[in-house]
């Protein structure tokens, strides 16, 4: 277990107190929603920077803000039904570390640190153990939203259960998430991780399909090397280890997965094996590890970006983009990709199809027949020039019945945005917590604003006022 310090939890035993505070916190917000006259969009002021793709012209850095920045409190950790009530700001580093002290952790953990509780809703983030339980909010039992006019509500599947499905990848479009509760698994002090090397995507696929089927492993992800080399990356919790492998500073995970054959970490250094890069790790010097090594990471890389966006490229920025492929369709996207990308390594994360998501069209679940998707990611690919490698994505995604995260450059026209994503459900949600529209509707936020565009103009493709 790590013995690090561990930032101040609240407990149950003090939770009319801390629910008190809570309680202030949140009238504050309401009560700036409710007094605001201005017409400006607003998003959102946090502690940490935001787990998107960083753009030169985002329009939200001229947003009026609303500040979030202490809603960063854990309010309860119930180690008898597993749960964790906490509000949004906290983050899975400070999550990971109080909970283990009840030998628990969160079910889906980020690869990140400093990725938020609210931002891994809105965002609708994954990891290894999404084979078992899908998405982080897949996780979840309960939200509290403040509205745009200041109104609180209590979300769960029994109570406003359309918003409460709705939340999820909204990307702070539907409101305020200001507390959320969710649940934890028991966890080992290990994790001992076993690496299944396949020549064929194939044979990968035929290992993963035992794995899900099977539930013999309690984490899942692998890397695409080349057409010929995939390794799953096959994680048990264990109560011992024969040795405890480090990738914090010298050593980047993500260089030893082709070379091991099996590797032992601590619980909490599994879960942010990634954090100083998913496939990619700077710098690649060890003289440049050494003295920077321990500096560089997700969250040091996002703040700098963030904050000289300017020197950013207004044109072929590099590509990051998560894609969900059905499971059945895998091979036809990886024959298209192999073709025409050719950028390795692919992370490969299995996701579990836990219901058919209110968030995408009907039409979209009509073409879906598989139990399980799979979530390829890809880091650090440079355009060659002429080229929309994002756009190329997204056409052939259409291709495989496949989908994408919104968390970076996005090039959907109206029509086909809304043709994947629910515009019904979504507007049905957007009149009762946003009726004026202030935070934006999904497709401006995050394929024109996130582009520095303006909104479309009524009657221009069906915008939603």
């Amino acid at each position: 277990m790590q013995t690090e310090s561990v930032p101040s939890v609240r407990w149950s035993g003090d939770s009319a107190r801390h629910e008190a505070r809570h309680a202030a916190k949140v009238e504050r917000i309401a009560r700036q929603l409710r007094q605001r006259r201005s017409t400006r969009p607003a998003s959102f002021k946090k502690k940490t920077p935001p787990h998107q793709v960083p753009k030169r012209h985002d329009q939200r850095r001229q947003d009026e803000k609303i500040d979030l920045s202490d809603l960063d409190q854990i309010l309860e950790i119930d180690a008898v039904s597993m749960t964790c009530t906490a509000e949004p700001a906290v983050t899975f580093d400070e999550v990971v570390h109080a909970t283990l002290r009840h030998g628990l952790v969160p079910i889906i953990v980020p690869e990140h640190k400093t990725i938020t509780l609210g931002g891994a809703v809105a965002g609708c983030s994954i990891e290894s153990m999404s084979f078992r339980q899908g998405g982080f909010h897949d996780t979840c039992l309960e939200y509290e939203i403040i509205t745009a006019k200041g109104d609180v509500l209590r979300c769960s599947p029994d109570e406003n259960p359309l918003v409460f499905q709705m939340i999820h990848g909204s990307f702070g479009t539907l409101g305020v998430l200001s507390k959320l509760r969710f649940r934890l698994v028991r966890a080992a002090p290990y994790v001992h991780v076993m690496y299944e090397t396949y020549e064929t995507l194939e044979g990968f696929q035929q290992a993963i399909w035992r794995h899900f089927t099977a539930q013999d492993a309690d984490y899942l992800d692998g890397q695409i090397f080349s057409p010929t080399k995939h390794v799953l990356c096959v994680g048990r919790f264990s109560e011992q280890a024969l040795y405890v492998s480090r990738y914090d500073w010298l050593k980047a995970y993500c260089e030893s997965i082709p070379r091991r054959a099996e590797d032992y970490l601590t619980v909490y250094d599994y879960l942010f094996r990634y954090d100083r890069g998913v496939t990619s790790v700077t710098p690649k010097s060890l003289v440049g590890r050494v003295l920077f090594g321990k500096l560089v990471h997700s969250d040091s890389v996002l703040r700098a970006a963030d904050r000289f966006h300017r020197f950013l490229p207004t044109k072929s920025p590099n590509v990051i983009v998560d894609v969900f492929v059905p499971f059945s369709r895998t091979a036809e996207f990886m024959d298209w990709y192999h073709r025409e990308i050719k950028h390795y390594p692919v992370w490969c994360v299995p996701y579990k199809r836990t219901r058919d998501y209110e968030w995408l069209t009907p039409r979209w679940w009509a073409g879906v027949h598989d139990p399980l998707f799979l979530d390829l990611a890809v880091y650090g690919l440079k355009q060659p020039p002429g080229r929309n490698i994002y756009k190329e994505f997204e056409d052939e995604l259409l291709e495989v019945n496949g989908t994408k995260t919104l968390i970076s450059y996005n090039y959907y026209d109206e029509q086909t945005f809304w043709s994947l994503w629910n515009k019904e459900t979504y507007q049905a949600v957007k009149q009762l917590t946003d009726p004026d529209n202030i935070f934006r509707d999904l497709y401006t936020k995050t394929c024109r604003a996130a582009l520095g565009l303006g909104a479309q103009t009524p009657g221009s493709g069906g915008s939603l006022h």
